[in-house]
């Protein structure tokens, strides 16, 4: 997984080892192990989940951060590292007889879906007022990856992927969609994006959230292309069928 505001309450300063040594057991060891264990009962495909985040945070407010195949993973927290490892590790296991398939996906989102979605989803349905700024991110809806899944698994291809959304995400222009299938008035304006710069100026976490919500984070859409269908759904209605509590 991996998100708009990645992981800004989990991942804190002051987070103890005890703590980072369980997320390194999961998600590094146990996964390894889950790994192996398949190979070992003749299990012929085994698909494990990294994420965008073993690259690293997004870029500040105003930088470009654009993924290609040729970038190198650079973890910026012990999450990141934990699942870069595991990432690492299980690809070790891949032979003839055991094909291992790893994505790598920007943050994924969809109906009942947590962490920072709802966040930004709650923020769109309540606030009055929103700063327009131009960014771009990779996002993939979970009815457009679960028809990736179903095709890499079809196929048996083994390898590293990197599934998104066939559209970059502009921060301000989900709010706007957000708020207009919520039949929420917001006024999306340059003239609020003063409140950005002012909150980069503060320390911690406020300039975190502002460059992790207003950053670019992104893979070059080349690297998503593959030779099958999966995009299915386009993003304004991907946001339509996540906010309707009748699409199921």
């Amino acid at each position: 997984r991996s998100t708009l505001f990645p992981y800004t309450t989990l991942f804190r300063s002051n987070v103890d080892e005890a703590t980072k040594a369980k997320y390194y057991a999961v998600n590094t060891d146990l996964a390894i192990e889950t790994a192996q264990k398949a190979k070992d009962e003749g299990v012929k495909q085994f698909v494990f989940m990294s994420s965008a985040i073993v690259y690293g945070d997004s870029a500040p407010y105003g930088k470009i951060k654009r993924i290609t195949k040729d970038t190198k993973p650079h973890p910026a927290n012990f999450y990141g590292d934990s699942k870069w490892k595991a990432d690492q590790g299980v690809r070790k296991l891949a032979s003839d007889d055991f094909v291992v398939t790893v994505l790598r996906p920007p943050m994924i989102y969809g109906k009942g879906s947590k962490g920072n979605y709802p966040t930004l989803a709650k923020l769109a349905k309540k606030l009055p007022i929103f700063p327009d700024v131009v960014n771009e991110r990779s996002m993939l809806y979970i009815e457009n990856l679960c028809e990736f899944l179903c095709q890499v698994m079809m196929r048996g291809a083994g390898g590293v992927y990197w599934p998104q959304n066939a559209e970059y995400t502009c921060t301000s222009e989900m709010v706007k969609t957000i708020s207009n299938v919520s039949n929420h008035k917001i006024h999306v304006s340059k003239a609020w994006n003063w409140i950005i710069g002012l909150a980069r100026l503060m320390p911690g976490k406020t300039r975190g959230l502002t460059d992790k919500a207003f950053g670019n984070l992104s893979y070059n859409v080349n690297m998503s292309t593959y030779d099958f269908e999966y995009q299915l759904v386009g993003l304004k209605e991907s946001i339509v069928r996540t906010e309707n509590s009748e699409h199921f």
